[in-house]
């Protein structure tokens, strides 16, 4: 068999970070800006985006959940209420101290000290301070209640290493806000919206998940008990997928949320959040992209067929865009994963070889190239993404009739999201360990040698306080961090890895982003 010369310079294999950087780049998803830590999101990139958040945004309406906007400035004062919170994020708060600039004389310009704020803005890096100001005047019965808020905005985390899509200063995301009468209600929406978030992951962004509990140390700032989904990456390290919160009464103690209850007394509400954000860009980039790009599951897919038209700049082209417009409408008009078939016609000039490697680097699920010959024929020639290479270190080209390639669209799109989410799901539960039983164990099985060593499920205690603490610390010298308690994992059998103690559950350990 000849050697496949891929699309990129770089292997996964090689030096999976800066596959990773080709990937973006090669794929037109997203430049460096020139501000440290923030990105320009290219139209394939945020086309993949927005086909999330629509996707998501309907899932959240279904759920009786409204959308609402605040302002992106909180006046500090906010957070200084509610100290676990603030703590958790002073580090990363981008403040704003003054509203004018003037000339500094030198051809420059410099904050002016007569305008410098009386009280300081934070540019938002989350909304619990400011969503609970404006709850405290919203609810006054329980007849308010629950309140079921959802806001899509950006958000500032001053990064110090920062990465694209994975690791921003500036980032996008939906945040939702919830208020209830009771702890149960709470609880309840907290967990139905980890669970909105695992199906999303799972079925359309073809990201295998595994919702559970984080431990104590890895809380949301303020909160009583986090959720999230983690998924793992081709280099076997784990990427928080998104988070839900339930946040007790703290956020409503600090913000005055009270509302009168059936009985005439007053309680405080108890209150939830939870969030994605462009980070599961990221993670579609790293669990299905190849040597050759990125390949992005239809459901997301800006457009999910591409067709390619080989032009020569001849009379001749007129009649075979005619003909690829044909092909164009009638796969337009089928329906595959419950909607209409997003399908381009790339007229642009070019050759058809260099626009068809254009395309395998920004993932489109299925190209169509389309010569003279084939038109002759009455046929196409099809290229499945997911299954790019065929004998010889070819494209791996089926050849069909035109229309039956039409109607065989909505049936290949379906397997193709199906087999990258098959493919993702093998990978993972192949590379997660059990039965390590000590921490020397732990450590050898992390050796410098290995390059994707996966996760590893052990049995614990469930430690808090200072034994937590003295764990983490134990773990951060391996660069090890705790991922999740599974919410379907097997009852606890044996000791505590770390502790020596009787095991009351299991939690995966693992490298991550």
């Amino acid at each position: 068999m000849s050697e496949i010369r891929h699309a990129l310079n770089v292997k996964r294999a090689d030096d999976f970070a800066q596959w990773y950087q080709e990937v973006v780049s090669a794929a037109d998803m997203a430049e460096e800006s020139g501000v440290r830590g923030c990105m320009v999101i290219k139209p394939w990139g945020y086309g993949i985006w927005e086909r999330m958040q629509r996707l998501m945004d309907d899932r959240i309406k279904a759920a009786g959940v409204q959308n609402c906007y605040f302002p992106i400035f909180i006046p500090l004062a906010n957070f200084e209420r509610e100290a676990a919170h603030v703590e958790g994020f002073a580090k990363e708060m981008a403040v704003v101290t003054h509203h004018r600039l003037i000339a500094d004389g030198k051809g420059g310009l410099i904050p002016d000290p007569e305008a410098k704020l009386e009280e300081p803005l934070v540019v938002r890096p989350t909304s619990e301070t400011i969503i609970g100001d404006a709850m405290s005047r919203w609810i006054q019965s329980w007849r308010d209640l629950p309140l079921l808020t959802n806001q899509w905005a950006n958000v500032v985390r001053w990064e110090m290493r920062t990465r694209m899509f994975l690791r921003t200063s500036e980032f996008l995301w939906q945040e939702g806000h919830t208020a209830h009468e009771s702890r149960e209600d709470a609880v309840a929406e907290t967990l139905r919206a980890l669970e909105m978030y695992r199906a999303f992951a799972e079925e359309q962004l073809a990201l295998p998940v595994i919702a559970g509990e984080k431990p104590e140390n890895e809380r949301f700032p303020g909160a009583v008990s986090t959720y999230s989904i983690e998924a793992m990456m081709q280099d076997g390290k784990a990427l928080q997928a998104g988070t839900s919160h339930y946040l007790g009464t703290n956020f409503a103690h600090a913000a005055n949320i009270r509302f009168q209850d059936r009985e005439g007394g007053q309680q405080l509400c108890h209150t939830t959040s939870w969030g994605v954000s462009t980070r599961m860009v990221g993670g579609v980039i790293m669990t299905h992209g190849d040597d050759d790009g990125l390949r992005v599951p239809p459901a997301i897919a800006p457009q999910q067929v591409v067709i390619l038209p080989m032009l020569r700049e001849k009379p001749e082209d007129a009649a075979l865009l005619d003909y690829c417009e044909g092909l164009r409408t009638a796969i337009a008009q089928q329906q595959a994963l419950g909607e209409p078939v997003r399908v381009l016609l790339d007229k642009k000039p070019g050759k058809a070889a260099a626009k068809r490697w254009d395309w395998v680097r920004k993932g489109a699920p299925i190209i169509i190239e389309v010569g003279g010959r084939d038109m002759e024929g009455g046929k196409v020639s099809l290229l499945r993404r997911d299954r790019l290479w065929g004998e010889g270190g070819k494209p791996d080209f089926t050849y069909p009739a035109r229309d039956e390639a039409a109607a065989a669209i909505p049936a290949l799109l379906q397997d193709i999201q199906s087999s990258l989410h098959d493919e993702a799901q093998q990978r993972r539960d192949a590379n997660i360990t059990r039965g390590v039983a000590s921490l020397d164990e732990l450590a050898e099985f992390y050796g410098e040698d290995r390059q994707h060593p996966g996760w590893v499920e052990v049995q614990w205690s469930r430690p808090t306080g200072a034994a937590l603490d003295a764990v983490v610390e134990r773990l951060k010298a391996l660069k090890l961090t705790f991922r999740n308690v599974p919410m379907e994992a097997d009852a606890a059998s044996g000791k505590c890895l770390f502790t020596g103690e009787d095991a009351v559950e299991r939690i995966y350990v693992a490298r991550s982003y």
